[in-house]
């Protein structure tokens, strides 16, 4: 099967697996002393910088606490905002993640307020409505660096500048962008990753948080994790995070050019699509497109030599249109005309082309027949 679903998940690297395959054996728990332990543990201390490097803190500026995913750190950082001090106002984006979006509206059901900002067609959020909206009674303001519908790279460092200046912190989900597109840590209190978005295992991501901030527990319990979040680590999934990070970091320049080359070919491929969001502000390892009259359910259900979709694999089989596109103000055929394609470090073109040709013969049967 081609696979072209990057943004739901990467295939795990070669690589990866070969620094996770010794830790099924080797059992030790890695918050031991003795000896078992203590080898456990070092497997999470090498793993923890190489995480930290491939985000861009190498020096040490904040701290990385693992979580069980990116939905967790997204959690947390909303939550405990909302805990740290006497600020009632969370501030976030129409197109973010459910994680953001859903822990931001149970906020507001325990009496938080809540303003969640317009973006524009292209994508990008109304810089214009967020200046209105971030003021002195604001706690935190959240967004995406890289859309994980339709690609689009959000001005990260203006609205943390914005949040900055009011006296909020600044969270960041980076997921979909971590070790692909450049982000200034500088601008961020709190940042959300998560591995298996970077060819790395599934069940772990982590929480970065500037070094100067006291923030409220995840989990109580033993104390792990400077004691922010207790529970038993997995050295396995650590390692495999590690690895993972390692490989994007010296892989980067040429992962780049690859998608890069990818996408301009994917394009000339689907000459008959529109694109859904800003051309050139985006990862483009993302490839959002609709087209007319067409329902890209069937088609997904029709092509199945493919692994595509039709948006959020979190939101598939609710049957609602993207809330992404809405926001784009794309009308609920319009987003239900849409299909979107992921590929990375181990897509090649002949894949591609082949996908090409069968979802483009799907759509004109439709088409055909309509």
């Amino acid at each position: 099967m081609i696979y072209l679903d990057y943004q739901a998940t990467t295939p795990l690297a070669p690589e990866v697996r070969e620094a996770m395959l010794p830790w099924l054996d080797r059992f030790g728990n890695p918050h031991s002393a003795h000896r078992l332990g203590r080898e456990a543990g070092a497997a999470i201390e090498i793993a923890t910088p190489q995480v930290a490097a491939a985000l861009g803190d190498g020096s040490g500026k904040g701290r990385l606490i693992f979580t069980s995913g990116a939905t967790e750190a997204a959690n947390w950082a909303l939550r405990g905002a909302i805990q740290h001090g006497t600020r009632r106002k969370i501030v976030t984006v129409a197109t973010e993640h459910a994680c953001v979006l859903d822990t931001a509206e149970w906020l507001a059901r325990q009496g938080i307020e809540l303003t969640v900002l317009p973006v524009l067609g292209d994508g990008t959020v109304d810089l214009n409505a967020a200046a209105e909206a971030i003021d002195d009674r604001t706690a935190l303001v959240a967004t995406m660096l890289v859309n994980n519908e339709i690609g689009v790279v959000q001005p990260v460092e203006a609205l943390a500048r914005m949040a900055h200046e009011a006296g909020a912190f600044f969270f960041c989900d980076a997921v979909q962008g971590f070790g692909r597109v450049d982000l200034s840590l500088d601008s961020c209190d709190l940042v959300a990753i998560s591995a298996h978005k970077l060819h790395g295992p599934k069940g772990i991501g982590a929480l970065w948080l500037r070094e100067s901030l006291d923030w409220p527990p995840m989990i109580h319990g033993g104390g792990q994790q400077q004691g922010l979040r207790s529970g038993t680590l997995s050295p396995m999934l650590c390692a495999g995070f590690g690895a993972a990070a390692k490989l994007a970091d010296e892989r980067r320049a040429d992962d780049a050019a690859h998608v890069a080359s990818l996408f301009a070919i994917a394009q000339t491929l689907f000459s008959d699509w529109t694109l859904n969001g800003d051309r050139t502000a985006r990862y483009p390892g993302n490839l959002n497109l609709r087209r007319e009259g067409v329902d890209a359910a069937r088609v997904i259900s029709e092509v199945r030599e493919v692994a595509f979709s039709a948006g959020s694999a979190c939101a598939s089989g609710s049957g609602r249109p993207s809330h992404v596109l809405r926001a784009l103000g794309l009308s609920d055929g319009e987003a239900r005309s849409s299909i979107r394609l992921g590929f990375g470090r181990y897509t090649t073109q002949e894949e591609i082309d082949q996908a090409a040709s069968l979802i483009n013969q799907a759509a004109a049967r439709q088409l055909e027949w309509a």
